[in-house]
């Protein structure tokens, strides 16, 4: 979670390294003009939240913080994601933009890289949602839900429904309902590791 502003600027830069965006040159700030990356346009707007509501909503910052979360209300609208601040760690890759919906109670860790129709949400009336570690991959389709937790290292497959935990590390987990079909070397699939 952002607690302080070298928290927020580790997080976008974390962000820009995962979704691979050329840093600051003035050739990658022309195209970044021309033709904007939408995901990384709602990921800055996501981490700028985050670090106004947790530290900078008091007094006439109120009014801004209202400002951001119209703005990223837009562009979630605009993505079709459904997703709440202070979830994701730092280095977060959304790779397609597609209906993504998760659940506010839900923590992931650092370097989570995701594909769309993701659903992770709590099940049953319970308020507890699934706790993930750091380096998941999520492909495309997962549905992840109920009050579980995921190691950390662990690739999630496409279309698997997980509603149980997972403990060991490195390994790789799909099916429905998704159970343990191997091992992963995580930095294979997740490449800025």
């Amino acid at each position: 979670m952002i607690k302080s502003k070298a928290d927020y600027k580790y997080y976008i830069e974390r962000d820009r390294i995962a979704l691979n965006v050329k840093s600051n040159t003035l050739k990658s700030k022309v195209i970044g003009v021309i033709s904007p990356n939408p995901i990384y346009t709602f990921q800055k707007r996501m981490r700028k939240l985050e670090f106004y509501t947790n530290c900078k909503n008091k007094g006439l910052n109120k009014l801004y913080v209202a400002y951001l979360k119209y703005k990223f209300k837009k562009i979630s609208i605009k993505l079709g994601f459904s997703i709440p601040i202070n979830v994701f760690g730092p280095g977060l890759s959304i790779v397609h933009y597609g209906t993504i919906v998760i659940n506010k109670a839900t923590k992931v860790g650092a370097n989570c890289r995701m594909h769309a129709c993701v659903n992770i949400g709590a099940s049953g009336g319970n308020p507890q949602a699934p706790q993930l570690g750091d380096n998941i991959y999520i492909a495309p389709g997962a549905k992840i839900y109920g009050d579980i937790s995921i190691a950390s290292n662990t690739a999630i497959g496409a279309n698997a429904v997980v509603n149980k935990s997972f403990e060991k590390e490195n390994t790789v987990i799909a099916g429905i309902p998704a159970k343990v079909i191997g091992d992963v070397d995580i930095s294979q699939i997740i490449k800025h590791l």
